[in-house]
């Protein structure tokens, strides 16, 4: 059976405000999953931002560290 947008609006003018409220959620879930497939990571793109952040990572997981040994050091104490 082919729906077609007439055909459509009408059983919608039959509905209840339950079943329109279930309609608009699934038309919103359709409208989500569209978006996401046009989502494509491409990877030759996505290297140099991985290239360009990994100096400032490492940067922040090494000066993180100091502050661990420190807080170790103190547990030791204790």
């Amino acid at each position: 059976m082919l729906a077609t947008s007439e055909s459509l609006k009408q059983d919608i003018e039959k509905l209840t405000n339950e079943q329109l409220q279930q309609v608009a959620e699934f038309i919103a879930f359709l409208q989500f999953q569209e978006k996401r497939k046009r989502i494509t990571l491409d990877p030759v793109l996505l290297a140099p931002l991985a290239t360009e952040f990994a100096e400032e990572d490492r940067v922040l997981a090494e000066s993180g560290m100091d502050d661990y040994a420190d807080m170790l050091a103190k547990e030791d104490q204790l």
